[in-house]
């Protein structure tokens, strides 16, 4: 099994800034691509942000020039520093990995969410 913990969520004032976090641990051969998506209720579930194995980013429209997504690969973690924050930014945070669990087997799995929460 492959679990994903995020952590780092909470209420922010617009105008203010966040990091998440996400640590990845079980049984895990390679991880390849890591990423943060979001959620409001009664919508799909959109891309934030997602950084490969080697290093490359891609970024939401919407996002891009606040967020950044970085990874330390020696603790399987991925962040995501959130600055700049507006109130349409406010959604449940999702982390996901995508990667191997032995060189045959492969897995994408999701963390539990995190809320964010932007208001004065």
């Amino acid at each position: 099994q492959v679990q994903l913990v995020e952590s780092g969520g909470g209420l922010v004032q617009p105008g203010g800034s966040l990091r998440l976090s996400c640590a990845v641990s079980g049984s895990i051969f390679r991880i390849n691509d890591m990423g943060w998506y979001r959620q409001a209720p009664g919508k799909e579930r959109e891309l934030v942000a997602v950084i490969t194995g080697g290093g490359s980013t891609n970024y939401a429209d919407s996002v891009k020039g606040r967020f950044t997504i970085s990874r330390d690969n020696a603790k399987n973690t991925v962040y995501l520093q959130m600055n700049s924050l507006k109130p349409d930014d406010a959604d449940v945070y999702y982390c996901n990995a995508r990667g191997l669990r032995t060189r045959f087997v492969d897995f994408d799995s999701w963390g539990q969410g995190t809320q964010v929460t932007v208001s004065s």
